[in-house]
């Protein structure tokens, strides 16, 4: 399986393949395509495995925390990869881009977390852009709107981008998503500053207020 690793990437592999190669590397000396099926089955996808607690993994029978530690090694070796790219300066070219990276960025997280990205004014990435202003509990998160505005006019931001996800599936916004968002975008248009979207990552899709005509 290496060898084909080597000679075509993931090209052609099945999800539990993916994951029956990445536990070679904790389980080197052992047939493990029967676990790793039965991690696909347990999680529902490859992205479901890597998106796993560890503590969740390891209650499969043959996971170790060796084992563990490689899926959670790759996540977040991959969330690193991403984030630095677009932090070169780089430019989100259209809403689509900045879906994909943040799906991918909290879409499998089991937690309720707030994010800001901070921008200029052509959409390019400051240094240090991303702040992760709140974490919540399984279905609720509180933000402070001042903390974000003072961020941003610290870092001499243009604009503001607001994303959070649901991890308990719909990607609609509540009341108080609705209410935060109305605080910021009016707090921000006196400074100058824009909201360029709020986004709620959902476990199948993406609500945008900017498309929804609310910003």
């Amino acid at each position: 399986m290496r060898k084909r690793f080597s000679q075509t990437g993931f090209a052609g592999f099945a999800p539990h393949e993916v994951v029956e190669l990445l536990l070679t590397l904790a389980i080197p000396r052992r047939d493990v395509k029967p676990l790793a099926k039965q991690l696909i089955q347990r999680f529902g996808s490859l992205r479901g495995v890597l998106d796993a607690d560890p503590r969740d993994l390891q209650e499969v029978e043959g996971m170790g925390e060796a084992s563990a530690m490689v899926f959670r090694i790759v996540r977040q070796s991959a969330d690193l990869y991403l984030e630095q790219g677009l932090e070169r300066g780089e430019l989100f070219q259209s809403l689509q881009e900045i879906e994909t990276f943040y799906r991918h960025r909290l879409g499998g997280l089991p937690i309720e977390v707030f994010e800001v990205a901070y921008l200029d004014h052509a959409n390019r990435l400051l240094p240090q852009a991303f702040d992760r202003v709140e974490e919540g509990d399984f279905d609720s998160v509180y933000i402070y709107p001042r903390r974000i505005i003072e961020t941003a006019l610290r870092k001499k931001a243009s604009g503001i981008l607001l994303v959070h996800n649901h991890p308990t599936g719909r990607a609609q916004p509540s009341a108080a998503d609705r209410q935060l968002t109305q605080q910021l975008n009016a707090a921000a248009k006196p400074l100058e500053l824009r909201i360029v979207d709020h986004l709620i990552i959902g476990s199948d899709d993406t609500y945008s207020f900017r498309r929804a005509g609310l910003l």
